[in-house]
């Protein structure tokens, strides 16, 4: 199994198949920018939206550059529709401000109010907290227009988070990791622009790295699925997939999505969606970020390590904490190093078909694949 190819160089367009963790230019031959994202279908077009990260490299202060979307009808060339949430850089007070840490756009339709709706995390160092900021538009490439900031749901610091509408009842739930300690499952107004109050709260954990984010929620068959990671920053870890009966839960681990890499870091990828093909039975696609390409292929098993040079990460860790061998610890501590001082601007992506052992999701590598492979 390799997870990399020998050089830099993108692949040839256009395409007709995927290669993970390789180079992706969209039909301009620019590096797409979509990062954190998420695929909306509508009409027999697919976008793709997510953070522009073009500008965000090393001493730039900047974190995004807006909200870019681009669309396809087969999900391999992907055309750039430009920014649908742009940044606000004359505003140091707005959410929008490209040196606000604003990421991981998610974005659904009402059917009641005939809105798209638009949350987006806000890390704001300055004031040290962690909101959301809501936008609204009537059609999907916006424009978007801000109808709530420091959105702080139920008095919490929501940081990663994924929206779901119940396609029954089109009720929306908010999936949010409550920064550092569990996630919550709120369920929001009708018109799904604030929360109202009713959650559920699952996953407990001390702290980072154990503690759960990147929610990524999807249903098959009536069983509810989670896929999260743990909190390491930009750093890859384990995915953990959860099955439920319900969206409030309760919850039950399954385990590494990602059996058969050794080194425990999800291909050196973090899930941020799953997407269901609209039209190809039982395919589910996991997209992730490979936010920090510079690291090896062959890096020590990642959590573990990072869980023996964590402080707090409390005695129910300690055995695993003690696996990592002294070697492995002191090369994890280079490898964490060189990953410091991150390019995000050179992020590249790693989406995965995904499939089912029972009811367990299991996520294997393939240097290259088709859609045409899974009908």
């Amino acid at each position: 199994m390799t997870t990399d190819r020998k050089d830099d160089a993108p692949m040839t367009q256009p395409y007709d198949s995927f290669h993970p963790g390789q180079v992706w230019l969209d039909t301009k031959g620019e590096r797409i920018q979509a990062h954190g994202g998420s695929i909306y279908y509508e009409d027999g077009v697919y976008y793709w939206y997510g953070e522009n990260k073009e500008k965000t490299v090393p001493g730039s202060g900047i974190w995004h550059w807006g909200m870019r979307a681009y669309s396809s009808t087969d999900l391999y060339n992907w055309e750039d529709r430009g920014l649908i949430v742009p940044p606000v850089p004359d505003d140091p007070s707005s959410p929008l401000h490209p040196s606000k840490g604003a990421d991981r756009p998610h974005i659904l339709f009402n059917e009641k109010t005939a809105k798209y709706v638009c949350w987006i995390k806000v890390m704001d160092e300055e004031a040290m907290t962690q909101s959301s900021v809501v936008l609204t538009a009537d059609s999907f490439l916006g424009p978007y227009e801000i109808v709530k900031t420091g959105l702080r749901p139920l008095g919490m610091d929501a940081g990663d988070f994924d929206l779901v509408v119940d396609p029954e009842t089109k009720k929306a739930y908010y999936y949010f990791e409550k920064v550092h300690t569990e996630l919550i499952c709120a369920e929001l107004t009708d018109d799904y622009t604030d929360v109202t109050g009713e959650f559920s709260s699952h996953f407990p954990h001390p702290g980072p790295p154990f503690t759960r984010e990147a929610p990524a929620h999807f249903e098959r068959r009536g069983t509810h699925y989670l896929i999260t990671s743990g909190t390491t920053g930009y750093f890859p870890n384990f995915s953990e997939a959860a099955i439920a009966p319900d969206l409030h839960g309760p919850w039950t681990v399954l385990g590494d999505t990602h059996p058969t890499d050794a080194s425990r870091t999800s291909f050196r990828s973090q899930i941020t969606s799953v997407f269901r093909h609209p039209a190809i039975d039982d395919l589910y696609i996991a997209l992730g970020d490979r936010w920090l390409p510079q690291l090896p292929e062959d890096m020590p098993n990642v959590y573990d390590s990072v869980a023996a040079m964590t402080a707090g990460g409390g005695e129910a860790r300690a055995a695993d904490a003690q696996e990592a061998s002294g070697e492995d610890r002191a090369r994890m501590g280079e490898i964490m190093a060189a990953g410091r001082g991150e390019n995000t601007a050179i992020a590249d992506y790693v989406w995965l078909p995904i499939r089912f052992d029972g009811e367990n999701p299991v996520i294997e590598w393939l240097d290259e694949w088709r859609l045409d492979d899974q009908r």
